[in-house]
């Protein structure tokens, strides 16, 4: 067990440092593109909020290639299971259940979807974040 949570924690830990880097460059984008921008409040929201809304889903998209590498590394899955889908149902938390762990790391799949609602989350939170700031920015044209 201390092995999975070690190795389950490790993976954990790339997808935060990942989500955290690619958070403050967002964040800090979103604060130049409002001050610079001239465009029309409604204009001036799209602008903004669509760009993180992608930048934040193709950060997800990694995050899960990042513990479907993690999964082949330590051979998680069945022979034939593909490690993509079940990264990807674990991290949303949708598991279908139809891929499962082999037992020695059985740990894994709940793992993941911890590191997944976890960051899921910390995305929402910047995503109002951002619509906010840019709110703002468009009350004072």
């Amino acid at each position: 067990m201390l092995r999975q949570l070690l190795f389950g924690g490790a993976v954990s830990a790339v997808n935060v440092a990942l989500h955290a880097l690619i958070m403050m460059i967002l964040i800090r984008v979103a604060q130049r593109a409002s001050e610079r921008s001239k465009a029309r409040a409604s204009q001036h929201l799209m602008l903004v909020m669509i760009p993180v809304v992608l930048v934040l889903m193709a950060t997800h998209a990694v995050e899960i290639m990042v513990w479907a590498l993690a999964y082949s590394l330590v051979d998680a899955t069945p022979p034939e299971a593909d490690r993509v889908y079940f990264a990807f149902v674990n991290y949303t938390t949708l598991g279908y259940g139809d891929v499962v762990p082999v037992k020695r790391w059985n740990l894994l799949g709940p793992m993941t979807a911890l590191n997944g609602v976890l960051l899921i989350g910390w995305s929402t939170a910047v995503i109002f974040e951002v619509l906010r700031r840019a709110l703002r920015e468009a009350g004072r044209r």
